[in-house]
């Protein structure tokens, strides 16, 4: 039976990564025999996807030159003896993957577009199918490129060059580093450009000239709808593999140092091929009937989600006691999976508007612009309570049932790892439930751009507002899991120093020890700088787009009586310049502090570092994103006829709300889980410099 684990199980996660990228393939064609609609609509479409390709075109230029620049850094640390010389080519390869995962979604979900709005023309049921199959490529692309890079190292590195297993899985570590740079820049870049858009598309174009949301007249209206596939779609896709890739390769690192076989290696690799068949399986499950419900909606794609966890909770069993030879680590995946369902839920509790809170919310509307960003900002920080509660359960069972002890915790912590390999082992049909939301977005802006029937137009802002509350419950989820992982990488740092120092290094970290808890306070501060800087980014591009949406609707001659059309190309234009502009300094802030505290204040600041960054970022970008997810769903609300409905000034307020909550949840919140664990792999990486050249 070893014999079977170690030479052909690494096999399966292989053959799990191109079941993925065939059933990808699959469900793209499907969608392509889908009619775009008509002349209009294709025209309409046409814009935005050409759009959006300029805008990565771009992007992955500017991102090509810091990945050049990084390749060589790692070269020269190498060629120094600091690192293998299989570092810099994982890094570049965990890059290229993350960036393609984010690619390819765009790809199919701004050719999906039209085609939903289309299918919305004959029934609801038909618009959620064409909707979630594009949303089913990015989530099966996804995890099909993720497996495929780490089971392709894997193999080269243990058959072609025959590395021991501890150091195939530190060479493994190191590409996560690259997919996390990668998925910061798209999340960060991305997220200016599609709430920059947005902002200043409602502020102007809702509230000052008091036209619908996506009127053709808008100048930027084609920013908006670019934006949703650069920011919602591309970095969305770059941010989950990154959390993909991570939750595997870390465990597999502690499994190794576990049990220093390749066996507990094996067992994330496999599960996570597991989980993309039962995603596979729960993905044929979601349709609905005509005249759906927000509830009904939910349910259907709740019923595909659930089924998969199901599959994954009964296989997962079997498999870790054929592995490991025993079942306790089997209660560590269930703890992962139950917790991420429950931080779902929460989620979902605290930012869909059929549930109390955020239809209370909605009540303070009433009151004006002011009281309702406070009370969202309230509901925001009451919704963390909830997930610290759930993830704080799931460290302490994952810990516990896998025989971890303070003296001796590395099965604890693998257990903990492999906690987070369960929460994202049906990433496929999570994402896919993300991943649908822009798609639907942007059909709804081509219904009303193109003067479909207003009855489309309801059946598209029906999926739309389904596609926020499962955003915010995929970004709860992805959160959640960044926080279980950044706890492994934590413990890969430590274990990588030891490894470093030939076993010398001082693995006690008491809180007193003034070194720890300055790098304490430094990584407790980060996300707050982190999101500073980012909400300043989308508040400095937002104005330039309301002042140049201003402009036209001044200059431009009967553009208000729909007799002359809008210069859409300069809005996105310029989205495209200020956030290939501003992307840059925070992703350098992340990848700078942990070098620079750790070469003053050495390992022990690092440790501090990282755990002061992972408690206050899990805090932040839950708030965040919550915050947003409940006024945006205010505003829906509001929109459905309560308060007034549309035009009214508790909808004029809401929309307010609104766009402040915009860069909290497709900006700030989303890439500040990126943050934490591009943290630790930053200070995996350079481990060896900091022992080695550390001031104090």
């Amino acid at each position: 039976m070893e014999n079977i684990i170690n030479n052909y199980l690494p096999f399966v996660t292989l053959v799990g990564s191109v079941i993925a990228l065939i059933f990808a393939l699959f469900t793209a064609k499907k969608i392509m025999k889908y009619s775009e609609g008509n002349e209009k609509m294709q025209k309409i479409s046409a814009s935005i996807r050409k759009g959006a390709n300029a805008y990565l075109k771009r992007q992955y230029s500017i991102v090509s030159v810091f990945f050049a620049f990084m390749f060589v850094v790692l070269c020269v640390m190498a060629a120094c003896g600091l690192l293998t010389w299989f570092v810099p080519f994982a890094f570049v390869t965990g890059g290229f993957f993350s960036g393609l995962s984010g690619f390819v979604g765009m790809k199919i979900a701004t050719l999906s577009n039209s085609r939903t709005a289309n299918a919305c023309i004959s029934s609801l049921n038909k618009g959620l199918r064409v909707a979630f199959s594009a949303g089913s490529v990015m989530g099966f692309t996804v995890v099909g490129l993720g497996l495929l890079d780490i089971s392709v190292w894997f193999i080269l590195l243990k058959f072609v060059f025959k590395l021991p297993v501890d150091e195939i899985t530190s060479a493994m570590l190191t590409f996560g580093m690259g997919a996390s740079s990668m998925a910061l820049f798209a999340r960060v870049g991305g997220g200016i450009f599609t709430k920059a858009a947005d902002v200043g598309a409602d502020l102007v174009g809702k509230v000052e000239a008091g036209i619908p949301e996506d009127d053709p007249r808008n100048p930027a209206v084609i920013a908006d709808n670019v934006g949703d596939n650069v920011g919602d779609v591309a970095g969305m896709g770059a941010d989950l593999y990154e959390s993909y890739v991570g939750s595997v390769i870390s465990a597999s690192a502690l499994g190794v140092t576990a049990f220093g076989e390749m066996k507990a290696m094996a067992l994330p690799m496999v599960m996570a091929a597991l989980g993309i068949i039962a995603s596979i399986i729960g993905s044929f499950l979601v349709r609905t009937s005509e005249k759906a419900s927000q509830k009904q909606l939910l349910k259907a794609l709740s019923r595909g989600t659930n089924t998969s966890a199901i599959i994954i909770a009964v296989l997962a069993l079997p498999l870790t006691y054929y592995i490991l030879g025993t079942v306790r680590y089997y209660f560590a995946i269930l703890a992962g999976l139950v917790a991420g369902v429950l931080i779902g839920k929460a989620t979902e509790y605290f930012t869909s508007d059929t549930y109390r809170p955020t239809k209370k919310l909605s009540d303070t509307s009433k009151t004006g612009a002011a009281t309702i960003i406070i009370g969202g900002i309230s509901l925001g920080m009451l919704s963390t309570v909830v997930p610290i509660i759930i993830v704080g359960a799931c460290i302490l069972i994952a810990f516990f049932v896998s025989g971890g002890t303070v003296s001796n915790p590395d099965h604890g912590l693998y257990g903990i790892a492999l906690a987070a390999v369960g929460m994202l082992s049906t990433l496929g049909i999570t994402l896919a439930t993300d991943a649908y939301g822009p798609v639907a977005d942007n059909a709804g802006g081509i219904a009303e751009m193109s003067g479909l029937d207003p009855e489309v137009r309801e059946r598209t802002d029906a999926l739309d507002s389904l596609g926020n509350t499962t955003a915010a419950t995929g970004k709860g989820f992805a959160i959640g899991s960044a926080a279980l992982t950044a706890l492994a990488l934590v413990a890969s740092y430590i274990n990588k120093v030891n490894t470093v120092s030939g076993g010398s290094a001082d693995k006690s970290f008491d809180i007193m020890n003034p070194i720890v808890l300055v790098g304490l306070f430094i990584g407790a501060c980060l996300p707050f700088i982190f999101a500073a800087l980012t909400m300043d980014s989308v508040g400095k591009a937002a104005q330039s787009v309301v002042i140049e949406v201003r402009r036209q609707f001044k200059e431009i001659v009967g553009l208000m009586d729909g007799k002359a059309e809008p210069d859409y190309a300069s809005c996105v234009d310029l989205c495209t310049r200020s956030s290939l502009k501003e992307m840059i300094l925070p992703t350098i802030v992340a990848i700078v502090t942990p070098i620079a505290v750790g070469l003053l204040l050495g390992y022990k600041g690092v440790v501090g570092l990282l755990a002061g960054a992972t408690a206050s970022g899990f805090l932040m970008a839950i708030f965040m994103s919550n915050s947003g997810g409940a006024w945006d769903n205010a505003k829906k609300y509001i929109e459905s006829g309560v308060h007034g409905g549309k035009g009214s000034d508790a909808h004029k307020a809401a929309v307010v709300g609104d766009t402040v909550g915009d860069p909290f949840k497709d900006t700030s919140g989303p890439s500040i889980n990126i943050l934490i664990k591009l943290l630790s792999m930053v200070s995996i990486v350079f481990a060896a410099l900091v022992y080695n050249f550390h001031l104090l």
